[in-house]
């Protein structure tokens, strides 16, 4: 049995990286999916709703609708309080984590 760990890394984070995205700004879904892909982090638009919608039944995200100048008007999501809280606590515990796991398995490990 071959392990994809990558895809095991990605759905342990991916939740806080999209929350990392949103903090800077409201972002409708069509252009977090291009962050997203364009960096490995999901394979496509239709892994991201799902999420999103985890998200906001955790009240981690809200969502408003935005007129847009290219058609029809679009679902924007924006970080609440609760997921600014949530997302300052991974940050406190990333570093960390991220330092030893690379002090067991980096590849300046003897």
């Amino acid at each position: 049995m071959t392990v994809d760990v990558g895809a095991q890394l990605r759905k342990g984070v991916v939740e806080y990286c999209i929350l990392g995205l949103l903090e800077t700004e409201p972002t409708y879904g069509w252009k977090l999916s291009e962050a997203l892909v364009s960096r490995g982090l999901i394979a496509s638009i239709g892994t991201l709703y799902p999420i999103l919608s985890r998200l906001r039944a955790q009240g981690l995200v809200s969502s408003f609708d935005r007129e847009s100048d290219a058609g029809p008007s679009r679902r924007y999501y924006r970080v609440t309080e609760t997921g600014h809280l949530q997302l300052a606590t991974f940050r406190e515990q990333w570093g960390p984590f991220a330092r030893t796991v690379h002090e067991l398995v980096g590849e300046d490990t003897p």
